[in-house]
């Protein structure tokens, strides 16, 4: 059964930009699948035949060294799209994926985005914008694993998640646990804590009840301790 054009308009703000005759086929080529909390959603090496989404929930793209040490590379809110690279080569995924709390995926049939691909130049625009913000944080991760505390890790996964690149439609405020920020960081949940207290107080972030709110993107984003 087909994506209801509502909710791909939803979930892909890219959507929005395609052409009717495009929008039609990017619409028939996704389903869905649902992961509890804690599951795994692929491991290294595993093939996924499809481009993917978050329409719910919260994914960590996580790799692990030899040595047994996990880096995560990235947090996935609702609103966010991945595994372009791999669907184009058609290679194995290079990093793992977990379900942080109960997620729901969008997964777009590998002919689909192909099709995409070679037929609509929004789409390609899309992929551009989306390639470059992902080798820009990729490259920050480099730096944030080798010069920052637990606090400015924190600052930069928290201030990802907000990127309005990627994430254009969602306001400043998520519904987030320091659970959740801490597996995302690779901290404890109390360094998570006392990093969140410490941005709060520079008044970079607001903290709610099981939220967060940005008070200033630039500086979070920015913050090295």
């Amino acid at each position: 059964m087909s994506i209801a054009p509502e909710e791909l308009r939803a979930i892909a703000s890219w959507s929005r930009d395609l052409s009717e005759a495009e929008f039609e086929e990017a619409r028939r080529g996704i389903a869905f699948k649902s992961y509890g909390k804690n599951a795994s959603i692929c491991h290294v090496g595993d093939r996924l035949e499809s481009w993917t989404g978050v329409a719910e929930g919260l994914v960590k793209m996580a790799t692990t060294s030899k040595s047994g040490k996990s880096a995560t590379l990235a947090g996935l809110r609702a609103g966010a799209w991945f595994g372009e690279g791999t669907v184009i080569k058609a290679e194995p995924r290079r990093y793992e994926l977990v379900a942080l709390r109960d997620t729901r995926l969008a997964l777009m049939r590998r002919t689909t985005f192909l099709w995409l691909f070679e037929h609509s130049a929004a789409f390609n625009r899309f992929l551009v914008h989306q390639f470059n913000e992902r080798l820009a944080q990729f490259i920050s991760l480099a730096e944030t694993e080798r010069t920052l505390d637990s606090t400015g890790r924190l600052a930069r996964n928290l201030a990802w998640l907000f990127n309005p690149i990627l994430y254009p439609d969602l306001d400043r405020t998520l519904t987030i646990s320091q659970e959740e920020l801490g597996m995302l960081a690779g901290i404890s949940r109390q360094m998570a804590n006392q990093g969140l207290a410490k941005l709060a107080a520079l008044g970079l972030i607001e903290l709610g009840h099981g939220s967060v709110t940005i008070r200033d993107l630039e500086r979070l984003a920015r913050y090295e301790a």
